[in-house]
């Protein structure tokens, strides 16, 4: 894999890896891997599976071409599909954790991760603790004796703070701790954490890796061997992997994941600069702009800053309500990372699990909106925009 990621450009390696021609004898030399929904495989005999491969939850050539595919755009040696994004945090956290061990987390998450963590995941005895992990001094602090793991998103869901991760890891590393960075908000081409020092980087594919709001699925690229070993038979043993066909549909989103996340970015810092002017709206958060203020860590550690923005619009709920419902080519509806722009207000849909003294303590507030600008044309999108604001 190392001579894979450092000889091709990421576009190369989006299209080509996984899927090179096979001109073998029998091969029918498919530029398009093969999706192969067979649940087991015949072997000829009986302690010699045939090319590695018995039965589909173990390994299957469909999903193994798509491994291969995401563990070159990390910059990884080793890569994992999951059945969704939770199934991969779910898989990592029990292979990689005992009782009694200790978590510390980025307290701006993604509204199902903190329901994961704390609603199932301490039941297994493991401890979680929230800090601002924007500010590395409040991570350095939250270690135990007993913590094992740090987690960060960056940026983050859906305040959009960023860390510093090469700063994050070299504290992590001190303590030998493992780092896992959530990556999901700005995809492989625009942020790459491995190269930043984290040790594992998740992905929710269904967003812009998937890209296409048509398959749901998860990820974990990684290159520490020993770590990959445990979180893989873990997989196989409680059977969170991704289906054949599903496998064949992320495939196919990543080969246009470089023009799909440039559009995202260019129609994503035009609207935030029209979100910024209006009257109607109190503060936009977007690290493109020279107002967030970690605009200069985005410049350090990404080369994008992808399409998402929050906003905080003037008002009530009921304002932000209003003016939701008045979008046509919006639509109001939870995820991201589609080519279609979607919109969602935090405080009722994607962190309605979230009490709400826990959302207003790290600044989601009940007029926080969270916009995925698609790949639709930008004049378009901000006509939509003016008449939700009834311009």
């Amino acid at each position: 894999m190392n001579k894979i990621k450092n000889k091709y450009g990421f576009a190369t390696k989006a299209i080509h890896v996984g899927e090179e021609p096979n001109f073998s004898d029998g091969a029918t030399g498919d530029v398009v891997v093969p999706i192969h929904l067979s649940t087991t495989f015949a072997r000829k005999k009986v302690t010699e599976p045939t090319a590695g491969y018995d039965y589909t939850r173990s390994l299957n050539p469909t999903r193994k071409a798509l491994e291969s595919k995401l563990a070159s755009l990390e910059n990884a040696d080793f890569g994992l599909a999951f059945s969704s994004g939770l199934a991969a945090e779910t898989t990592l956290v029990l292979a990689l954790l005992q009782q009694g061990d200790h978590i510390v987390a980025f307290d701006d998450l993604y509204g199902g991760t903190k329901r994961l963590f704390n609603h199932i995941i301490i039941n297994y005895g493991i401890e979680i603790s929230y800090v601002d992990a924007s500010n590395t001094d409040k991570v350095s602090k939250a270690i135990q004796p007993n913590t094992r793991l740090v987690w960060i998103e960056s940026p983050s869901n859906p305040l959009l703070k960023l860390c510093d991760i090469k700063a994050v890891a070299e504290i992590a590393h001190k303590h030998n701790l493992i780092l896992v960075v959530d990556n999901t908000f700005l995809s492989p081409y625009f942020q790459n954490p491995l190269d930043l020092g984290a040790d594992v980087v998740l992905h929710s594919s269904t967003k812009y890796i998937g890209g296409h709001s048509d398959v749901l699925g998860g990820s974990i690229m990684l290159s520490d061997e020993t770590l990959y070993e445990k979180i893989k038979y873990q997989q196989n043993a409680t059977g969170a992997v991704l289906a054949p066909f599903d496998s064949y549909l992320t495939m196919r989103g990543i080969k246009t994941l470089e023009l799909r996340m440039q559009r995202h970015h260019q129609n994503a810092l035009l609207i935030a600069v029209f979100l910024e002017q209006h009257p109607k709206v109190n503060r936009v958060i977007y690290p493109g702009l020279e107002s967030h203020p970690q605009h200069h860590l985005a410049k350090q550690q990404t080369t994008g800053s992808g399409g998402i923005i929050s906003f905080e619009i003037a008002g009530t709920i009921d304002d932000a309500t209003r003016f939701l419902e008045r979008l046509t080519l919006f639509a109001l509806a939870e995820s991201l990372g589609g080519v279609e722009s979607l919109i969602e207000l935090p405080a009722l849909m994607t962190h309605a699990s979230v009490s709400k003294d826990s959302r207003e303590k790290i600044g989601i507030t009940d007029t926080l909106i969270r916009i995925s600008i698609g790949i639709e044309d930008s004049k378009d999108l901000i006509n939509d925009l003016k008449h939700g604001f009834n311009d």
